[in-house]
């Protein structure tokens, strides 16, 4: 019998796959909606900040007229010393702030927006990332996410103005892979990962055959766990008989 898979192992939970939650800075997640954000709003400014190593984009400390305290996604051109406006009542919406789907005008950037009110943002919060209200409809307000797929949301639910920061961190190139090695153990992420056709056929269902899979890569819906790798119940695969025909006779 052969050995599990990886992605049968992490799915396990153990220790050796799991994220050590206490090199994290902070819980990014709004702060409780209350009869102030309802109906008024709040004043915040930005103190400094943060680089958790859970996220690729930085986390910004504000604090609020009240004299809280709390973390939010920073956004592109946020600096120092800047305020923000958290409630449903603000009469400027500047970048970063906290306002519901119901304040925000139509053709407007967001990110970090809440599935539910309340929730404290669930959607757009990679580096880079940004959303688009569409319009703002009788049954809620349509956005369209950076997939390109237009959702339906609540008009109590908050986001924040502007594009999330850090959008070219990926640009620098790593140069050697001791650098990776350190970018994925901040999250504890598996690196390397090896391809299937590369391990021994006790490892893998697609090793035993360097560069040849020495089987179908095409798994049933239905399979076991220790087989459902590769394409699961694909209609097809490699390329389509009419591009390959035409290229054919475009190379001719």
């Amino acid at each position: 019998m052969g050995k599990l898979l990886k992605q049968q192992r992490r799915g396990k939970g153990s220790p050796a796959y799991k994220a050590q939650s206490q090199r994290y800075k902070a819980d990014l997640v709004y702060r409780q909606l209350d009869a102030v954000e309802r109906s008024g709003s709040m004043r915040a400014e930005i103190r400094e900040f943060i680089d958790d190593p859970a996220r690729g984009a930085l986390l910004m400390q504000v604090r609020y007229e009240n004299n809280e305290q709390g973390v939010l996604l920073a956004p592109e051109g946020a600096a120092v010393g800047d305020e923000i406006v958290v409630g449903a009542g603000a009469e400027s919406l500047s970048i970063g702030s906290v306002v519901p789907l119901s304040k925000i005008p139509d053709g407007a950037f967001i990110y970090n927006i809440e599935l539910s009110p309340g929730d404290g943002g669930k959607f757009v919060r990679a580096p880079g990332t940004y959303a688009v209200v569409v319009s703002h409809e009788k049954n809620g307000v349509l956005v369209t996410l950076p997939s390109r797929k237009t959702v339906v949301l609540q008009y109590g639910c908050r986001a924040q103005i502007g594009v999330v920061c850090g959008g070219g961190r990926l640009d620098k190139p790593l140069m050697k892979a001791g650098a990776n090695f350190y970018k994925k153990h901040a999250q504890n992420r598996k690196w390397p990962v090896n391809r299937g056709v590369h391990m021994c056929a006790y490892t893998h269902p697609f090793g035993g055959k360097q560069h040849h899979k020495g089987r179908s890569s095409c798994t049933s819906r239905g399979a076991p766990p220790g087989r459902k790798v590769g394409h699961i119940a694909s209609r097809a695969t490699g390329r389509r008989k009419g591009r390959a025909i035409g290229a054919q006779a475009n190379s001719k």
